[in-house]
């Protein structure tokens, strides 16, 4: 459970939509089980205890291997507490773990990551525009751009920068000093 134990209904609704929004975005890639309100169905042991990520992202073949942990949270959440309580361990994690954040509180949240020292793989922002909501990546570690083709997000995964061709002509080599030939 959060150690917001109460969070507003306003907040609760678009907390469980955005995490069902990403499991829809993300199913074609994982098995994505999620943990909106009350249900707590996919768990994961975590240090001591058992923990309850908002989604839980697993290869799809057979060995159901664990590829990401992804925690959603709204304005109110986005404090010291929850940092610790959860951000914390889910960092720890050997799994890539991203963290997805309202736009306005994506600087809080980049410094409670610094301060409690998280390990987080990716920060996202989301905001609402109309009907719909756009997701922005703000920050990735040096570890996940590495991994973003194999374990990122879809979206950064299609986002290769294109390789250029060296700039300029080959360096040119030295010949080599012919050789002085050996006085008998």
């Amino acid at each position: 459970m959060s150690p917001i134990l109460v969070r507003p209904v306003r907040e609760q609704l678009e907390h469980d939509r955005v995490i069902r929004l990403l499991q829809a975005k993300l199913k074609r890639k994982y098995d994505v089980a999620i943990n909106v309100a009350d249900e707590q169905t996919a768990g994961l042991k975590i240090g001591p205890g058992q923990m309850f990520p908002d989604l839980v992202l697993t290869s799809q073949d057979k060995s159901h291997k664990l590829e990401g942990l992804i925690e959603v949270e709204t304005g109110e959440s986005v404090n010291h507490l929850e940092a610790m309580a959860q951000w914390a361990h889910f960092g720890r994690a050997k799994a890539p773990f991203h963290l997805y954040v309202p736009a306005a509180a994506v600087d809080i949240a980049r410094r409670l990551c610094v301060e409690n020292q998280v390990s987080v793989s990716e920060i996202w922002s989301y905001h609402a525009m109309g009907d719909q909501t756009r997701f922005t990546l703000v920050q990735r570690s040096a570890t996940a751009s590495k991994a973003a083709p194999e374990h990122g997000h879809p979206e950064t995964a299609a986002k290769k920068s294109p390789k250029r061709p060296p700039s300029g002509p080959a360096p040119k080599k030295k010949a080599a000093a012919p050789k002085k030939p050996k006085r008998k």
